[in-house]
């Protein structure tokens, strides 16, 4: 699954959220994957709060077969910036 195509699954949620942040997974070489507010995008730009998560972790989180918290505690993430804004992603996800 490319960083498109999660963008385009996540679109309706992250508009329904609204959520004020700007909030980004960088997948290292695979690319980025920005939620600003009701925007979602693959274009690098600053952020509040930067996650770092391997491309096959964050589809697996996406696709509900990754539990959050767990990943967090495993090291599969790696947050930089506003912890509780990564928080608020449990509404999407």
């Amino acid at each position: 699954m490319s960083l498109e195509t999660i963008a385009d699954s996540i679109r309706p949620q992250v508009e329904a959220a609204a959520i004020e942040g700007t909030i980004k997974f960088d997948c290292g070489d695979d690319g980025v994957l920005v939620i600003d507010g009701e925007q979602v995008s693959t274009q690098d730009k600053t952020a509040d709060c930067t996650i770092g998560v391997a491309l096959e972790d964050l589809e697996a989180l996406m696709a509900g077969d990754l539990n959050p918290t767990m990943a967090f505690m495993q090291g599969k993430f790696k947050i930089d910036g506003d912890m509780g804004l990564a928080m608020k992603l449990q509404q999407l996800i």
